[in-house]
């Protein structure tokens, strides 16, 4: 006889694969694949100049007295909202040590404590991933309108702190059960301008049907490659998500183990001894305060302004902000070879003052040449030279792209991947840096804050199909 009881024992649960080997695969199908199944990449520029005009968009500087609901605190002088949200511009301290040689200086930085969504919507179309992109404006950038993120959203924002309207798509970024997660991990931002600032960067494959909105269009991997071969396109946002894809590793060699690039970038974070001190900036060294501006008292690096803002897009019509102007085009860029047939770029260990860690690794290049011109030939930073007399032969990847027009007023790079030789870039690589691949820093991604956002955007090139090594 059989006995049955109402209250049986404990179910063993359901295991999983620990990783979804298919997944890299479908990435690399979508950035092979030119065009998509909603709009031709040659037709993106019509839409975006479409959405422009369907908007009124302006920016306007303005003095520190016209900001509306921001001011310098009276005892700091940091500059901040009344509310208490968004972010300030404060002072910053840094000592950086490095083999017992320090170096000292002082900055406004950003602080922005919360944690922003930086998220795309992908969904099959036709067998093949696409993205939800957004034509979004944002004050800082050159040209205003370009491709984000499906949402691109502080804390504050999302929450309505400025009491705007709701943020599109938000719901399968922050609600429970609206689609699978692809990628999700927390990515610092410019640790030269952003105190400890990181944002979560998230892939979710939509389930069901997705509304459809006149400011946002599907798009393949292999489009936003192409699209990412253009000037000033695809914004920063994007491009830091968009390296977070998983992609396969055809190879699987590389001139260094997984386990030895991750002990060489330890020692790295282990031998820079970084203090960073936020301060008053009021007084703060070295710098001098007008009506319209914060500036440095040398005319380098970048300046505090403020700007006025009208943007009939955006969940508010209209606001004034701080903005960081820095003083010139940079210039950022990774030497490549192939190591055994094998494409290697050559990573270096950055320390900047407003990491969550001491250090993260960045492209081999990454500097405004402006502010290292009266410096001798032998003073100049490592590698800047031979970026920027590179042979136009030797040159895999040429664009110039805007960093994050949220918080930056033109801040521009000009972003290049070139081919080195031994003579010029040694197996045996200089003090704090290294080769690696870049399908071993694409499993970095996995982790919190180890890539910077410059090395990342120089990624999303390599895995979105923009330049093939």
């Amino acid at each position: 006889m059989t006995v049955r009881t109402l209250f049986p024992g404990p179910v063993e649960p359901a295991l999983k694969a620990r990783l979804d080997i298919e997944v890299p695969y479908r990435f690399a199908r979508s950035a092979a694949t030119p065009e998509g199944a909603a709009l031709r990449t040659e037709d993106v520029a019509g839409w975006l100049e479409e959405r422009r005009r369907a908007h009124r968009f302006q920016v306007e500087r303005i003095p520190f007295a016209e900001l509306d609901g921001w001011s310098f605190d009276p005892v700091t002088g940091n500059l901040g909202h009344h509310s208490g949200k968004f972010f300030t511009v404060e002072g910053l301290r840094v000592t950086s040590t490095t083999d017992g040689f320090a170096h000292a200086w002082h900055q406004p930085i950003i602080r922005q404590p919360e944690v922003g969504i930086l998220g795309i919507l992908v969904k099959e179309f036709d067998g093949v991933l696409h993205f939800l992109m957004q034509a979004k404006m944002e004050p800082g950038n050159p040209n205003l309108l370009q491709l984000s993120p499906t949402v691109q959203a502080t804390r504050s924002n999302y929450t309505k702190a400025h009491k705007g309207a709701d943020v599109r798509y938000l719901e399968y970024f922050a609600g429970p059960g609206r689609g699978r997660v692809l990628a999700d991990v927390l990515q610092s931002e410019h640790g030269s301008w952003f105190f400890r600032k990181s944002n979560r960067n998230m892939l979710v494959e939509a389930v069901g049907e997705v509304p459809e909105h006149e400011d946002f269009r599907w798009l393949t991997l292999g489009q936003i490659g192409r699209l990412l071969g253009r000037d000033n396109v695809v914004n920063m946002d994007a491009r830091t998500v968009l390296s977070c894809a998983p992609f396969p590793d055809a190879e699987g060699l590389s001139l260094y183990s997984d386990t030895e690039l991750l002990s060489w970038f330890t020692a790295e974070r282990s031998r820079h001894d970084v203090s960073a001190e936020r301060v008053p900036l009021a007084g703060l060294p070295g710098w001098r305060q007008g009506e319209h501006s914060i500036d440095h008292e040398e005319g380098r690096y970048f300046s505090v302004v403020a700007v006025g803002v009208e943007a009939s897009s955006r969940e508010v019509g209209g606001w004034t902000q701080p903005l960081f102007e820095p003083k010139g085009l940079g210039v950022t860029a990774f030497l490549t070879r192939r190591i055994g047939g094998v494409p290697h770029v050559l990573v270096h260990a950055r320390v900047e003052g407003g990491f969550v860690d001491t250090v993260e690794l960045g492209p081999t290049v990454q500097y405004t040449p402006s502010n290292y011109s009266h410096l001798s030939r032998s003073d100049r930073p490592l590698f800047l030279d031979l970026v920027l007399g590179a042979d136009p032969s030797r040159i895999r990847y040429e664009a110039v792209h805007s960093e994050e027009g949220g918080r930056f007023l033109n801040a521009e790079s000009r972003y290049l991947i070139l081919e080195a030789d031994e003579e010029e870039a040694p197996l045996q690589a200089p003090p704090g840096y290294l080769w690696a691949t870049p399908w071993q820093l694409t499993c970095f991604l996995r982790h919190n804050h180890y890539l910077n956002v410059q090395a990342r955007t120089l990624l999303s090139f390599l895995t979105s199909g923009a330049v093939h090594l």
